[in-house]
């Protein structure tokens, strides 16, 4: 079995931003330093970590310095260049590991290893050319959406076709990159599980929350999500059935579509995962300290929820309503540090929190 680092230990983190920042937070309750490695400067994780390397992904004496540095390697985000995560396993561990980042980081490998799973998720194909586009839509029917298979997040990278005339404009939209056809599902609301897996094979999962988006991007996650018991057993069971076929390291978050038949797995992100942020004010052991307990070879901690949450992303101009924000009652404050509020850019989160209820529907 591995053994578990002690508190003193650096934790290197790839990336600078919320999540990043975040983890740095809970690294430093445990007694942990945290070493970021992020290509840009000033980055929100490097005002609340041990130390900063500014460097690109490419720089491989920088990475080597880097993991000569630390411990235990994670990351908080998924789209890290095979070359730069070589270089750094062969001096450090990576948790999650790279099967959990070479599964994500492509939708259609994603999609197939779900459904080889024995899971259910969206119709899809692969789409390479026009031809193959024309293909996969006498495959997956219409309306549909095309994403481009790397380096979407946020509703970017992708292209709905409601009807087949509308397949050149989706593919132009492309720009050349390899992109999968999915199939819309019909469903009545998403929910996500934030799911944990320690070293030693121990899973915990949070209650699932209830996601609404706006413009492609999370707005807002509900704690008690709308569903029945069963259901709830259903959505944790899939997430530590994925969790047990990566022999995964660390939280990830798994979106489900519930529709009357089935939950349909939409994806998968190998990170702590933002509509997680509840677990900060609803749980005694959020989703961030989970994490850091996952990678440095701790027991995970409790995820029982003892309040219902309602977090809701500050986006954009959201920022300015700040000092209303202050006034709420049982409202918890999240900034970021970022200095510049962009559209589309989250500035932060609160967490408005109730008692739990004592019977859930």
């Amino acid at each position: 079995m591995t053994e578990a680092l002690q508190p003193g230990s650096t934790i290197g983190i790839l990336g600078g931003g919320q999540l990043g920042r975040m983890l740095s937070v809970a690294a430093s309750r445990l007694g942990f330093k945290t070493h970021i490695f992020e290509p840009s400067a000033n980055p929100p994780a490097g005002q609340v970590a041990d130390q900063v390397t500014t460097a690109g992904y490419d720089d491989i004496d920088a990475l080597k310095a880097f993991a000569a540095s630390v411990d235990v390697i994670t990351y908080e985000f998924e789209n890290i260049p095979t070359a730069a995560l070589d270089a750094l396993e062969a001096a450090k561990p990576i948790r999650p590991n790279r099967e959990a980042l070479r599964v994500s980081q492509d939708r259609l490998v994603e999609k197939a290893f779900l459904r080889d799973l024995g899971l259910t998720t969206a119709p899809f194909a692969p789409v390479t050319d026009a031809a193959s586009l024309e293909a996969a839509i006498a495959q997956v029917g219409t309306p549909a959406i095309l994403k481009t298979c790397r380096f979407g997040y946020d509703g970017k990278g992708q292209a709905r076709i409601m009807e087949p005339g509308d397949a050149d404009a989706a593919f132009e939209a492309m720009q050349g990159a390899d992109a999968v056809l999915e199939g819309f599902v019909t469903f009545t609301h998403e929910v996500s599980v934030i799911a944990a897996r320690s070293v030693d094979g121990q899973v915990s999962c949070y209650d699932p929350g209830e996601n609404v988006h706006k413009d492609g991007i999370l707005d807002t996650t509900t704690v008690p999500a709308r569903l029945m018991p069963a259901r709830r057993m259903d959505a944790v069971l899939i997430a530590g059935k994925i969790l047990n076929a990566l022999d995964y390291v660390g939280v990830m978050g798994v979106e489900l579509f519930v529709t009357p038949q089935a939950l349909v797995v939409n994806e998968i992100a190998p990170r702590v995962h933002n509509s997680g942020h509840w677990t900060q004010n609803g749980c005694a052991v959020d989703q961030f300290e989970q994490h850091i307990r996952a990678v440095v070879g701790w027991p995970l901690g409790d995820g029982q929820r003892h309040a219902d949450v309602v977090m809701e992303n500050l986006i954009g101009a959201d920022v300015d309503r700040l000092p209303e924000l202050t006034k709420e009652p049982d409202c918890a404050i999240h900034m970021y540090g970022k200095a510049e509020a962009k559209p589309g850019r989250k500035m932060g989160h609160v967490n408005r929190i109730t008692k739990a209820q004592a019977a859930q529907k």
